[in-house]
């Protein structure tokens, strides 16, 4: 049985994890998941994808201990987009959104770190409990104290207790909560939302995004207005740029083209 369903509806991708009975990740997994989101990254027909787990009670624990007890490797080959496919694949400049279904924990919560936007079922719950384990939550650790405030990352991170989706709300690591019933039809109405909106202006946020990061603003500013990202500069010189301002004037919808 294959690890990863899709389901792919114009230029949307849902990517589904099934792996009875926790949806956990062992290396031939996250090589399968990052061969299919680096197929979405270069699918010029494909604007947005969608992340969920298949069942009600796992989003995806994280790394497959039991896989691991087997022989597969903590720093073995996870594929292009290293673990789980998300968390370092270059170039992924279009929407993705983590539609969290159950437990998100560990490795589990780190790909969700990865989405662009997380949309959570009301009976979410979330940890980090890689030190109870005596190893490290190496991407949460990188990511967390920069979405949260810092002292409540490192609160996570140095005790791995657990959090329900109405404290992930609160501090601003969930979008949303919803039914968990209700929360597929949300996704794909977001999906649908974004997939409506200008691709080139997506890729040029995300990469500024990336590129900002740990920069010095005027940096940043001077890398957007010289034109030294791929993404802007060929925004800026695409018939979107064109088409955005023409809707504008002819007070009508654009239809964007990605070109």
């Amino acid at each position: 049985m294959e690890p990863i369903k899709t389901r792919r509806k114009g230029a949307i991708l849902q990517v589904t994890l099934d792996r009875p009975k926790a949806n956990a990740i062992d290396l031939k997994t996250s090589q399968v998941m990052g061969d299919v989101f680096a197929g979405f990254r270069d699918d010029p027909e494909l604007r947005v994808a969608i992340l969920t787990g298949a069942g009600e009670k796992f989003f995806c624990p994280g790394w497959d201990l039991k896989a691991a007890a087997d022989g597969d490797a903590v720093d073995g080959d996870y594929g292009v987009g290293g673990f789980g496919g998300l968390q370092e694949l270059r170039g992924l400049n279009k929407p993705v959104i983590a539609a969290v279904n159950g437990i998100a924990c560990g490795g589990g919560l780190e790909l969700a770190l990865s989405a662009d936007m997380i949309l959570a079922a009301e009976h979410a719950t979330f940890a980090l409990p890689e030190i109870r384990s005596g190893t490290v939550a190496d991407a949460a650790s990188v990511k967390l104290p920069k979405r949260i405030p810092y002292h409540i990352a490192m609160e996570l991170l140095l005790t791995g207790r657990w959090f329900d989706v109405e404290e992930a709300h609160r501090w601003g690591l969930v979008n949303e909560i919803l039914p968990a019933q209700a929360l597929m039809e949300r996704a794909w109405a977001l999906a649908e939302l974004l997939a409506s909106g200008p691709p080139l202006v997506y890729a040029a946020i995300k990469e500024i995004v990336r590129d900002a990061e740990d920069a010095k603003f005027q940096d940043s500013m001077n890398r957007i207005t010289k034109r030294q990202l791929e993404t802007v500069d060929r925004l800026y010189a695409s018939d979107d740029q064109l088409e955005g301002a023409r809707a504008f004037a002819e007070k009508r919808d654009p239809v964007w083209k990605g070109r």
